[in-house]
């Protein structure tokens, strides 16, 4: 404070004294320093009403909710939700952060009005990758058709203050959910007033003040919460039903950087309330229980016997990593295509399409397949929740014997849709299947991952790798057999404990950083390649990859086992 810039002295009948006081305010609000920092990056968000092109009949709806969040936000969605009336689509968020109390008023609004929220981006029908959500693509009402996606969709920093206002709460594990300190943002304003005082007996007594002027004078930044702002954010978070520990996570993380939460811990701190799987994708609304077999829509109800809950509770408590069989999809028992991608007389890639259940009967089929192939070594691509346990030991020791690698990912099939992509319209009739394959929004789970440990090189990318507890008590002669195994296949015996850990209906996740240390995978595959193998034919050009004119060696006609 600085007093006495001024004194103006004026004659009454008594004496006044009038001066001009100068304060240096500081105003708070709390931002995310973060998405300040990012101005240039995400516009403001803003709110688009999609259909699915993922389904013919019934197609589920969501609102797309991209950008910066603004203190304008809120009164957007607040007229964008009237807009819409009393419809009930989930809300897919996918945003860098912004205004913390913006967030909190959109949080609310979502529960209020009984919304579903998810991560994830959404990608407009003919928008180009660089412009997903294109201004050609929506209609002048607002609405638009596209599909969602998971991979690389985030939600960072007041963002999951929105996602938590959802009645259910959806991402999967290649989507991003990241939070760091809130920063509060003290804006200094220097104010001017005009302070009359009058003397009485000798004293100076104020008599009126009145402000006259207001000018900027800076900022300062601070990561302390006050207990006005602690009470605020843990409130929030209580009403929302997310745990306080969200709370540490933040205030141990700097503004600069992000603390990425995986989604075992979202969950367990109630941020989260499920995990998509592969099938499932933002956008896609909570099954009701009375849902049909046919409905669009995320964790299907199935029969209660499909559940063990005996082996559960005699289980660690993880809950993080536990998706009982009612959130799998119906499965079929694991066939196998030799497929490829590409011109074969240039450059193309190759592969032996594992998807499916493991069977008693699928080592059968995988002997069958690799016959055809006349000893071409083409990497097994594995897609599968598992299955029988003795038939994925045959299959790891006839896949070495083979002297073939392994890997992880989903096949696509031509001219099949999203919801079947290996239909069997795309099946070629004879011969290799033409097709393409995705390490990403891949997964091998349970026995999958013992046949997988058959490869002479294990390499995966961006896709799920899990170990889950037999459904069965093991013996002493079932315990060796799996050390055996691990040891034939050069696997450290720890797996055996990791695997131990997570109940007979669980995914039993295992990071790529756990994996290598376990030997289960030999290392990654680049992000800008896919599995599969290689071959250059004898019109390939010369390259890095192509060093020398090779003949193709393209695959034996009916190598396809169904």
């Amino acid at each position: 404070m600085r007093f006495a810039i001024s004194f103006l002295v004026k004659c009454l009948s008594f004496r006044s004294l009038l001066i001009l006081f100068l304060l240096n305010l500081p105003i708070g609000a709390s931002v995310s320093e973060a998405a300040k920092q990012k101005q240039a990056g995400q516009p403001p968000m803003d709110f688009i009403l999609v259909r699915s092109l993922s389904c013919l009949d019934d197609c589920p709806e969501w609102i797309s909710a991209e950008g910066r969040i603004t203190s304008d936000t809120p009164a957007r969605l607040r007229k964008f939700l009237k807009k819409i009336g009393d419809r009930k689509v989930p809300i897919v968020l996918r945003s860098e952060g912004g205004e913390v109390d913006a967030a909190y008023a959109m949080g609310r609004m979502i529960r209020k009005a009984g919304l579903e929220t998810a991560v994830g981006g959404t990608q407009l029908k003919d928008c180009p990758d660089d412009d997903r959500r294109c201004a050609a693509a929506i209609a002048k009402d607002g609405t638009s058709v596209g599909d969602t996606y998971s991979d690389g969709a985030f939600c960072y920093s007041a963002c999951p203050l929105v996602l938590a206002g959802g009645t259910s709460r959806a991402s999967s594990q290649w989507a991003y959910i990241g939070v760091h300190q809130i920063t509060t943002i003290y804006q200094k304003v220097r104010i001017s007033y005009r302070i009359e005082y009058k003397m009485v007996n000798g004293k100076k007594t104020e008599v009126s003040r009145k402000e006259v002027g207001r000018k900027p004078a800076g900022q300062r930044s601070s990561t302390k919460l006050g207990k006005k702002a602690t009470a605020a954010l843990t409130g929030y978070l209580k009403e929302m039903g997310v745990s306080g520990d969200l709370v540490d996570v933040m205030m141990a993380t700097t503004p600069a950087s992000i603390a990425v939460i995986p989604p075992e811990d979202a969950v367990r701190m109630g941020l989260l309330t499920d995990v998509l799987t592969f099938s499932e994708w933002p956008g896609m609304p909570l099954c009701p229980k009375d849902a049909a077999a046919s409905a669009v829509c995320y964790r299907q109800p199935v029969a209660e016997v499909a559940v063990a809950p005996a082996p559960v509770a005699e289980a660690p408590v993880k809950r993080t990593t536990v998706y009982t069989s009612g959130g799998l999809p119906k499965t079929h028992p694991m066939d196998f295509l030799v497929m490829y991608h590409g011109n074969c007389q240039d450059e193309c890639t190759q592969w032996i399409s594992a998807d499916g259940d493991i069977t008693p009967d699928t080592p059968a089929q995988l002997d069958a397949i690799l016959k055809t192939l006349g000893g071409k070594k083409l990497p097994v691509v594995f897609q599968s929740y598992g299955g029988d346990r003795d038939a994925a030991f045959v299959m790891g020791r006839m896949i070495r014997a083979a002297g073939l690698d392994t890997s992880i990912g989903r096949t696509r099939l031509p001219n099949c849709p999203m919801m079947d992509p290996r239909c069997e319209a795309g099946m070629a009739k004879s011969g290799p299947t033409e097709g393409e394959v995705f390490a990403g929004g891949a997964y091998c789970f349970s026995s999958c991952t013992l046949a997988l440990m058959g490869g002479e090189l294990r390499l995966v990318g961006n896709s799920a790798l899990g170990l889950s507890r037999p459904m069965d008590k093991l013996t002493d002669t079932d315990r060796e057999e799996f050390y055996s195994y691990f040891k034939e296949m050069g696997v450290s015996p720890d797996a055996f404990d990791t695997m131990m850990i997570t109940p007979p209906n669980g995914r039993g996740d295992i990071l790529y950083s756990q994996a290598i240390g376990l030997d289960i995978i030999d290392g990654a595959i680049p992000d800008d390649e896919e599995p599969g193998s290689h071959f250059c034919g004898p019109n390939a050009k010369e390259s890095v990859r192509c060093p020398r004119k090779s003949e193709a060696a393209i695959v034996p006609a009916a190598a396809s086992v169904n």
